[in-house]
């Protein structure tokens, strides 16, 4: 079976936030065909119970594997079964889930690796909850480089319809995001999502446009010298090597639509600069996408929202788009020669 064919993993994550209701919401659509085939690595008992709780008629088949997911997914949401230690009260989170959280992440990543699930997509975590568990990672994406045994960190993106972005620096506060912003890692970071825009998206000649980190990228030096120092270099250095970027930009100006239409990426310097423009884009519809890995993974782009937990409110579009997103590029990674990133 190729990898175009095969079902995706989706993880539990943290079962006391909105994850599972999320899955069942989002099995009811894609079964009509608003979404690919997908395995839940997850607590069957769990599952019926919540579906039960919201008044949802969902019937759960349990699989030793993704293999048969494909012929019973109309009829029935497959289940890989990933027992937990205690029982789940929606909207509190419990140290006690940690080793179900972690092994349903890991089963997948393991999936993915041996061509059994095309691709991994995760359901929101509470790193919180896990660190008592002895999680040492700021996140998913450092946790998934380390389990697909990468050399150097993946890099982060987020995607929505209107638009892709990627941070250099991720899940660390501000000042340290300052002191870790180095040229050497805004070029890496720009190799690996050159490669990505080619692999995942099909894009032959990507264009990406580099966000300054001042205000006014800096307005020659008035506003701060970072982007003379470390931004420059690094564009000329991607210039250097083929590929097309471009900056850097004003941040305040470079996500409007016509500034947009320009590009087919941003690299942006910090978390927030990067993520502000995705989610008041497309709170609803924005992915979460791991580049570099040797597997693909997407996630929602939001968090366990403990507050609604357990009442069937949540808005499943985020996962759904996420999963759509990672069967699009794991179909791309067959067919296209060298692909795999």
């Amino acid at each position: 079976m190729d990898a175009e064919a095969l079902p995706l993993a989706l993880t539990m994550g943290d079962p006391a936030g909105i994850g599972g209701e999320l899955t069942l919401a989002a099995w009811e659509r894609a079964r009509h065909g608003a979404g690919p085939v997908f395995v839940v690595l997850d607590d069957p008992a769990r599952l019926a119970a919540l579906a039960a709780r919201l008044g949802r008629m969902v019937p759960l088949a349990e699989v030793a594997d993704p293999a048969g997911a494909a012929t019973l997914f109309r009829e029935r949401l497959p289940v890989l079964p990933v027992p937990l230690a205690a029982p789940v009260t929606p909207g509190r989170p419990d140290a006690a889930h940690a080793p179900a959280i972690l092994s349903s992440i890991e089963t997948a990543v393991r999936l993915a690796q041996a061509g059994k699930a095309g691709g991994l997509v995760t359901n929101p975590i509470s790193k919180a909850s896990l660190y008592g568990a002895g999680f040492g990672f700021p996140g998913h994406t450092e946790y998934l480089g380390a389990l697909t045994g990468l050399a150097e960190p993946p890099v982060m993106m987020l995607a929505c319809p209107d638009l892709r972005v990627v941070p250099v620096t991720i899940h660390v506060s501000l000042r340290r995001a300052l002191a870790e912003l180095t040229t050497a890692e805004i070029l890496r970071t720009g190799r690996v999502l050159h490669r990505s825009l080619q692999a995942d998206f099909g894009i032959a000649a990507p264009r990406i446009a580099v966000a300054g980190l001042n205000p006014h990228a800096g307005e020659g030096g008035a506003m701060g010298d970072e982007e003379g120092r470390i931004v420059v270099p690094a564009i000329e250095a991607l210039r250097a090597g083929g590929i097309d970027a471009f900056g850097p930009l004003p941040p305040d100006t470079m996500f409007t639509p016509r500034a947009r239409a320009g590009y087919d990426a941003a690299l942006c310097m910090y978390h927030d600069q990067a993520l502000i423009p995705l989610k008041t884009l497309d709170m609803d519809g924005g992915v979460n996408v791991t580049l570099g890995l040797p597997v693909v993974r997407t996630s929602p782009d939001h968090g366990t929202a403990f507050d609604i937990a357990g009442r069937g409110i949540a808005e499943p579009g985020s996962l759904l788009a996420a999963l759509r997103m990672a069967a699009e590029m794991a179909a791309r990674r067959n067919t296209i020669p060298g692909a795999a990133t």
